[in-house]
């Protein structure tokens, strides 16, 4: 299973590695972050993954959501390392209805329960230990 899971992760560095258009002066730069697409599956896992999170530290009486990704990045440093920039914003959905799926959430209108948080999470993957250890998540208003 290890194997795999090694084989896995190489495989994402060698394509990482074909899809850079940067670097230090035109070079690629191993084990430096790498801008995504917002779509990539592992970024919209971490991304839920530090959602949770904030619900079930916040005393707020809604649940938020994500609302926009401003940046995302990925690290491929002993495990899936993501870096991003995004806003989680208040829905509708009561904590105390037990609401789990977010998608069925839409956010609050403008006006008095309209609140948007700016978020920063680094999150690292480790997937041979089937591990997802949150870094850093800061918010502000």
């Amino acid at each position: 299973m290890a194997l795999k899971t090694l084989l896995l992760v190489s495989v994402l560095a060698v394509l990482e590695l074909r899809s850079v258009a940067g670097g230090h002066h035109g070079r690629f730069m191993p084990g430096s972050p790498l801008n995504i697409s917002r779509n990539d599956h592992g970024l919209q896992q971490v991304v839920l993954t530090t959602t949770y999170s904030f619900n079930n530290q916040s005393n707020d009486a809604f649940l938020f959501k994500p609302s926009t990704i401003h940046r995302a990045q990925r690290q491929i440093v002993k495990g899936i390392r993501y870096i991003v920039d995004l806003e989680i914003s208040r829905t509708i959905c009561r904590k105390r209805d037990h609401n789990n799926n977010l998608s069925k959430c839409d956010f609050q209108p403008e006006g008095r329960l309209h609140q948007t948080f700016q978020c920063h999470a680094e999150v690292w993957l480790i997937p041979w230990e089937n591990q997802t250890k949150i870094q850093v998540f800061l918010c502000k208003a």
